[in-house]
């Protein structure tokens, strides 16, 4: 359950930073509060995971997940830059993210 707590936690990472973009520096009543309460669900997410997952590898996956998460919507919702070295980069992060969780293993 630990895991798919995690991945929760992840998922609403990534709702979490796509709403505060859109809600433009605290400007966007709905955004905003969506973005707040993501948060706080979020952390709530990752609180439950660290139950019975150790500390390190649960926020390296959260913040792993959720750094590669937006960083991909970034590109295609935001035109963010595209280019093979932040690819090499998204792919350092997402390896190792599988890393840890095959030490833990």
């Amino acid at each position: 359950m630990a895991w798919v707590f995690l991945s929760l936690a992840s998922v609403v990472e990534i709702i979490m930073a796509i709403a505060l973009k859109y809600a433009n520096g605290w400007t966007r009543l709905t955004p905003s509060l969506i973005g707040v309460g993501a948060a706080a669900c979020s952390v709530l997410f990752l609180t439950l995971a660290m139950r019975s997952l150790p500390a390190g590898t649960a926020y390296a996956i959260w913040t792993g997940t959720g750094s590669v998460g937006v960083a991909v919507l970034g590109i295609y919702l935001f035109n963010d830059a595209l280019s093979p070295l932040r690819l090499l980069c998204i792919a350092l992060i997402i390896g190792g993210t599988i890393g840890l969780r095959l030490l833990d293993a």
